[in-house]
């Protein structure tokens, strides 16, 4: 690990694919949910997705996400708190829509899902660690099902899929 007291440059083109580092463990899952990724993954979720970790000091980690329209990310919490930062894109957070230079905050261990746009969504994750937990939430078959089917619709498009267009932010409303 890097001396967090020295000064660094984390450069984006080296940056590793989460699923390549040992900073996310995962909660064990039923045999329904393993199932039910496996199935996701055999329909090819990984060409909805790219996950890289910017920058891995002691203590603090900032990963860089794109998720590609309709991705099915489950619900699922981590084990420490995490800022998201939207850089591009929008996404769906219960009934509140986000974009460019919107951001969201969820404690650790609180469930939560998003969906991203149909341009897409590209985040960035903010945690004061270098190591949590994921933890499924997604414990339906149903989920699965729709998740499959999603992803079967989308694969082909997401593998030509660009990212977002980084939009400037807002104007400020009129007071």
């Amino acid at each position: 690990m890097a001396d967090k007291q020295k000064f660094q440059i984390f450069r984006a083109v080296d940056a590793p694919n989460l699923e390549n580092t040992e900073f996310q463990s995962m909660s064990p899952l039923t045999p329904a949910e393993s199932a039910g990724f496996g199935r996701m993954t055999e329909a090819g979720a990984a060409d909805g997705s790219e996950v890289r970790v910017l920058v891995d000091i002691p203590g603090f980690s900032l990963v860089r996400l794109w998720f590609k329209e309709d991705f099915p990310l489950p619900l699922h919490s981590h084990d420490v708190d995490c800022f998201y930062y939207v850089i591009a894109g929008s996404l769906h957070l219960g009934t509140e829509k986000l974009g460019p230079s919107d951001s969201f905050f969820i404690p650790a261990k609180a469930p939560y899902t998003y969906r991203a746009g149909p341009e897409g969504v590209e985040v960035l994750e903010i945690r004061q660690a270098d190591h949590w937990n994921f933890k499924n939430h997604a414990k339906s078959e149903a989920f699965y099902d729709k998740a499959v089917n999603i992803i079967t619709a989308h694969r082909e498009k997401w593998q030509q899929s660009k990212r977002p267009v980084l939009n400037p932010p807002r104007p400020e409303s009129a007071g």
